[in-house]
């Protein structure tokens, strides 16, 4: 019995710049949207959907026994998306805390989907997400691993206070990489998809800033690994190649 109380959503389009058509790439045997279904639904915390603009998308969901909403394709953010998206499957308001799993997670552990859920026992917080420690120089480096910044407030847990495509915060200790999944209360969800792009936001390339610079609240819980996110042809075989030999 899923909880009526939280919605996972999965948006999806074929049209990704560097490897379209890659909600549908098969992976041992099984197109990539349909293994991160797999992961949502084995989370067990609530209903799950994939959000898609793409008619093929959706049937094959539902081929596999999943659930689909179409949905407008001029969203400029998969925010946007699954806001349309809860709109349609909840109108009545029943959510309360919704989820944005991207559609390219396809080896994401359904234990770090569970994870982001403890925060929100405090009524201050407005959307949570995930990061995991950096290890390796190569991602100490590299402008495509962004960075979490924040203060630590409890075990593996901080309040942020920065993302960056910059290698940050200074000096020693340790490093953060941002992994992108976020819930968000309802009430957030409708404020920030309502709020225009901000300056930080587009100077960056993320728009996880827009909530900061608003005054919002996201909260960051640690886990032990990144997932693979598939974006390019050589991320698709690195998947494969993992998810072969579960």
């Amino acid at each position: 019995m899923t909880d009526p109380r939280i919605l996972v959503l999965i948006p999806a389009r074929m049209a990704a710049t560097r490897l379209p058509g890659k909600p549908l790439a098969d992976i041992a045997g099984m197109p990539m949207i349909v293994h991160v279904l797999r992961r949502a639904e084995a989370a067990g915390i609530g209903r799950v959907a994939v959000a898609t603009d793409t008619e093929e998308i959706a049937s094959i969901v539902t081929a596999h026994g999943g659930e689909a909403v179409m949905t407008r394709p001029t969203h400029p953010s998969g925010s946007d998306r699954i806001h349309e998206a809860m709109q349609k499957l909840d109108p009545e308001g029943e959510a309360e805390i919704v989820i944005n799993l991207q559609g390219d997670f396809p080896t994401i552990a359904p234990e770090s989907i569970r994870e982001v859920l403890p925060p929100f026992t405090d009524p201050a917080v407005d959307i949570v997400t995930l990061a995991s420690e950096i290890h390796t120089e190569e991602e100490h480096l590299a402008p495509s691993v962004v960075k979490a910044v924040g203060s630590h407030i409890g075990p593996r847990r901080m309040r942020a206070l920065y993302f960056t495509r910059a290698t940050a915060p200074y000096g020693d200790g340790p490093r953060y990489h941002h992994i992108g999944l976020y819930a968000y209360r309802r009430a957030a969800l409708e404020r920030f998809v309502s709020l225009p792009r901000s300056p930080l936001e587009v100077q960056e390339s993320l728009e996880q800033l827009r909530a900061l610079e608003a005054g919002m609240r996201i909260d960051i819980v640690i886990v032990d690994s990144v997932p693979r996110g598939v974006d390019t042809p050589p991320d698709l075989e690195t998947a494969r190649s993992i998810l072969s030999k579960s």
